[in-house]
């Protein structure tokens, strides 16, 4: 039997479910796209280009997750956020006696697997082409995407890293107890090993949620939240760019 592939970044924790609620006005609708719920942000520009936002456990309709669906759309993309919750995030059960946390977290796992293949192909068959933990890296060992990002990652193993054919940008928080420093090393040796196109960031000074849970009332938090916004809007920009190009010379 096969031995599995050596974890990178580890399971959900309670980091993972923490998070400070922002203040703001969320401009998207709620679609409908094969049968999944599905927060979608337009920005005022064409509909060229399109990033499918894979959220955490608060789901794509928490307003934290739909402020930042939303300042990339401000950016010029259309956003996609898909509800593999199906309607129950882990919020709905805050200040439930006896919740399972782990019976919940397995059966949101395996409503993922359901749904996503349908509403993948869905997004294709509608919108064409688009940019995008586990999720974003399995769409990176194919053709779909132009990109990849993600912040604060869970549920990584080597064998995802090893699969990747696409540019990859990972936002990472110094104190992080799912994807540790050395765990960030062992996936930086892995990347350089593939020779993948990849951007590493690490924030100083916050914790595994700050890309979308963090207290924006402190400075290096709310900075830092910024700041990975700001770089994976860059990122698909640079590689966005760099497909319309190479379509354009077919």
């Amino acid at each position: 039997m096969q031995s599995p592939s050596p974890v990178i970044a580890g399971p959900p924790s309670d980091c993972c479910f923490t998070t400070v609620q922002h203040v703001g006005t969320p401009v998207g609708q709620t679609i409908t796209i094969a049968g999944v719920p599905t927060y979608v942000s337009t920005p005022k520009s064409n509909l060229k280009k399109v990033i499918l936002f894979f959220p955490d456990v608060y789901g794509p309709f928490y307003v934290n997750n739909q402020l930042l669906q939303d300042s990339f759309a401000a950016n010029g993309y259309l956003v996609l956020g898909v509800d593999y919750f199906l309607g129950d995030p882990v919020q709905n059960h805050d200040g439930e006696q006896g919740f399972d946390r782990p019976a919940w977290f397995a059966k949101a796992r395996v409503n993922a697997a359901d749904v996503l293949p349908g509403w993948i192909d869905g997004v294709r068959q509608k919108y064409g082409y688009c940019f995008g933990a586990p999720y974003v890296f399995e769409l990176l060992s194919g053709d779909m995407l132009s990109a990849g990002a993600v912040a604060h990652p869970t549920l990584i193993n080597e064998d995802h890293l090893y699969k990747i054919q696409k540019p990859l940008l990972l936002s990472c928080a110094e104190i992080d107890h799912t994807f540790p420093l050395d765990k960030r090393r062992r996936a930086e040796d892995i990347l350089i090993e593939r020779k993948a196109n990849y951007h590493f960031q690490i924030f100083s000074g916050v914790a595994h949620g700050f890309a979308i849970r963090g207290d924006p009332s402190v400075e290096n938090t709310r900075w830092a939240k910024e700041q990975s916004a700001k770089s994976i809007v860059e990122w698909f920009d640079r590689f966005s760019k760099l497909a319309l190009s190479a379509k354009s010379l077919l």
